[in-house]
Order: C-alpha cells, then structure tokens, then sequence
C-alpha cells in the first residue's frame, strides 16, 4: 500500500513514447506512478512505483486495473490517459474490428477509466484528469480516420468529464500533441501522406511543415501534461483543450 502523503498518478500508456517520458516527469517531482500498458514493464520504471500489465480495449481488463491500483493506493491524485491505438487505412479499406478496436482504446478506456477512477480521485479532496487527445481532433489527414474520430471524441468527453466532476473538485483537460519523436509516429509513415523516403526524411518533411521547425519531443509533451495535472500551477483550468504542436495548425494549409 503506498503512503498517503505521496501525491499518486495514473497513466496509461506508459511504455509508450510519450508514456515512457511521462512517467520519468512524474516521478522526477516525488510522485508515485502506477503504470499500464498491454506490454510488460520496461526497465527504468520507477522502483517505488506499481505497474499493471492489461489490454485496455477489454473492459474488464480496465475493472481490473482499478481495483489493483485500489489495492496499492487509497487514493489518486491524477489520471493520464495515454494509452492509443491507431490504423492507418482509407475508411474503404477499414475493418469494423479495427475501428472498434481504436475507438476501444483511444476514447472507451477513457470513458471506463473515469468511471472506475472516480471514486480514488473524489477520495481525498479531488484530483485531475488528464486525456491525452491529438492534433487529429481538430485537423487531420488522410488514412486516419478511426483514429481522428477517437481523437475528437476524447475532447468532447474531457468537456462532459469536467462539467460532471467539478462539483468534487476533479478538475478535467486534455492535450493535443502534434507530431512527436515517438514510435507511433514513424508507424504512421506508412499512410503515404508526406513525401516517401526514410524514417528521417518523413520526420524532415514533417518538421519543415510545423512553424517551429522541427517535430516534439516526448519530453515536451510530458511536462505539459503534469502542468495540467498539477493543481498548484493549472488549478483554475477545466474542460480544456491544450494543443502542443509546434504551431503546426496555426498555419494555413494553403500558405
């Protein structure tokens, strides 16, 4: 059972890219991190942390995981939900299992972690949610489509989450990264939608598109994460939607 007085999060997602970096962010500021991926723990996982191996597209693998996060923990003090799957196909080529299983993953775990969350979350005063969405929410590109409809629909929910949690001082945002360093990233390259060549090339074609410059970091997007979990630096924001992109979408598509 963790201590009490160790602030506790959640997040979902953390073998991933920016999963990975979220938890080391987490962690560096004395939190205790509880983990969950469908893959096993990675070396470098925080000592004092708890992690759970589950497949959040079943709902009752994310039951689960909440009564073992309940049984290390009274209490949680943030919840990340990182965790995505994407397809990248035309929606003629797109299976219904396929879009099940990225709505499953990307938008019902969400929904399904809050309802079993809720109550660590209300345990000691309230706590916050943060749904990590995408840029595919508000402006996408070919071959995505199931994962741009999970994406949009994760913001709508953040709002809906926040208007119903306010009351128990659960405060509910969510962020929206661009193009980021990360496995996924490069696995999407395969849509044909950048100009074709290596891994690189695609990432160099990516960044001359952001005003930036260059394309994010998961360590960029982890610290924009804690500051939305952090009620000490985001205390008065709820129902928000934070896009960290680069200036991607500031951008005309025609300029």
């Amino acid at each position: 059972m963790a201590e009490n007085k160790a602030r506790i999060v959640l997040i979902t997602g953390a073998v991933g890219g920016i999963g990975q970096a979220t938890v080391a962010h987490f962690s560096a500021q004395g939190w205790r991190v509880i983990g969950v991926d469908r893959k096993e723990v990675y070396t470098g996982f925080p000592t004092d942390g708890f992690f759970i191996q589950a497949d959040l597209a079943q709902p009752q693998e994310v039951e689960r995981v909440y009564r073992e996060a309940a049984d290390f923990t009274p209490k949680l003090d943030a919840l990340v939900n990182n965790a995505a799957f994407q397809v990248t196909k035309p929606i003629s080529q797109t299976s219904v299992e396929e879009w099940d299983q990225v709505i499953a993953v990307n938008l019902r775990a969400a929904f399904l972690g809050a309802r079993y969350g809720f109550g660590l979350l209300a345990a000691e005063g309230g706590g916050a949610i943060v749904n990590v969405a995408s840029v595919h929410a508000v402006a996408t590109s070919p071959n995505i489509a199931a994962y741009a409809a999970s994406k949009g629909g994760l913001v709508a929910l953040t709002r809906a989450m926040a208007i119903e949690f306010a009351p128990t001082n659960i405060r509910v945002n969510a962020i929206l990264p661009g193009a980021v360093d990360t496995p996924m990233l490069a696995a999407g390259f395969n849509r044909g939608h950048l100009a074709q060549g290596s891994v690189e090339q695609q990432k160099a074609e990516l960044a001359r598109k952001t005003v930036i410059g260059r394309i994010g970091q998961p360590h960029e997007i982890a610290s924009v994460i804690y500051f939305l979990a952090d009620s000490a630096q985001s205390g008065y924001m709820t129902g928000q939607s934070v896009v960290v992109d680069g200036g991607a979408s500031a951008r005309l598509s025609t300029e």
